[in-house]
């Protein structure tokens, strides 16, 4: 008896079924293949989610920390030590204290972490000082490499220009929110020479960096405006003056866009003398007349402040 050959029907069958099962394999290969990969994608995207969140945490604490080793070297100033080189000084204090952040952030987060201040600058605002920090990360195969860059306010922290250009053995004092310059300032300017040096004998100024919200600065010619900012002791901007890594070094001016105080004399004195900008007693040098002759409290200024305070021709103040 002869076998019967599979017809037409049945080939059609056996191929169809053959097709059917390569094409239910390769959607399986596919099926598993996209499922590896988007695990894969989302292990990886949770890695680079946790590295963003650990950059994010250190970049706040960093704001803090700059702030911090900028006050441990003024306290240095005003401990009676001189600093030659602030930035340096600051980033050896910021390199300690990161030390310790960095112990901190290995038992919350697990990841080996480690740092180095590159830099620590001036910026264009005399308000702020620039950090750059170089974070290296590393979690089990993740790891993670990134220049972070900060500024740090230094508006609340203390003066440290009068301490460091007339030093702490000088009589110079710090109380009641105020530097007291005793006979401390009048022996410097009698020293080098400065006219009458006598109308600074008790001289004062502002200990805490407090920003002037009189800007423009021509208000301080309103009623009631320079007794404000005499009274709460605000510091201006000024392109002459010294700016806060500067200051920290004792220098009355500086390249770097600066700030200014006044230092207020209390005399019934009436002669011609240093104008009362700090950046003019410490650095320039010209001389200015009371703007209230009559006023034992009165500034002492030169026509240029006079006019860029808005206290020209105009008693009201």
């Amino acid at each position: 008896m002869k076998a019967k050959k599979p017809d037409s029907k049945g080939n059609i069958i056996v191929g169809t079924t053959a097709i059917l099962i390569v094409a239910l394999l390769l959607i399986s290969i596919f099926v598993i293949t996209t499922i590896t990969f988007i695990q894969n994608s989302n292990i990886g995207s949770k890695n680079n989610d946790n590295f963003k969140y650990v950059i994010d945490d250190y970049s706040a604490n960093l704001e803090i920390l700059g702030r911090d080793a900028i006050a441990q070297a003024t306290q240095k100033v005003y401990n009676g030590l001189h600093i030659r080189d602030s930035p340096n000084q600051i980033r050896k204090n910021l390199n300690k204290l990161l030390e310790d952040k960095n112990d901190e952030f290995k038992k919350k987060y697990d990841m080996d972490i480690s740092s180095e201040v590159i830099s620590v600058e001036p910026t264009d605002s005399p308000w702020k000082v620039l950090f750059k920090v170089k974070l290296n990360g590393k979690k089990g195969n993740e790891k993670f490499s990134q220049i972070i860059e900060r500024n740090t306010s230094i508006e609340g922290l203390r003066d440290p220009l009068p301490i460091a250009k007339l030093t702490i053995a000088s009589g110079v004092m710090a109380y009641d929110d105020k530097i007291h310059y005793k006979t401390a300032l009048s022996a410097y300017m009698l020293l080098h020479n400065f006219d009458s040096p006598e109308s600074y004998i008790e001289a004062t100024a502002p200990l805490t960096m407090k920003k002037c919200p009189y800007d423009p600065y021509v208000h301080h010619g309103d009623p009631g405006v320079l007794k404000d900012c005499l009274d709460t002791g605000y510091f201006h901007e000024s392109a002459d003056g010294s700016c806060y890594l500067c200051r920290l070094e004792g220098k009355g001016k500086c390249p770097h866009y600066g700030m200014e105080v006044f230092i207020q004399t209390h005399t019934p004195l009436g002669n011609e003398s240093l104008s009362c900008s700090d950046h003019v007693v410490f650095a320039d040098h010209y001389n200015g007349e009371k703007i209230n002759p009559n006023d034992w409290d009165s500034l002492i200024l030169d026509s240029s402040h006079r006019k860029k305070y808005g206290l020209v021709g105009n008693e009201s103040y």
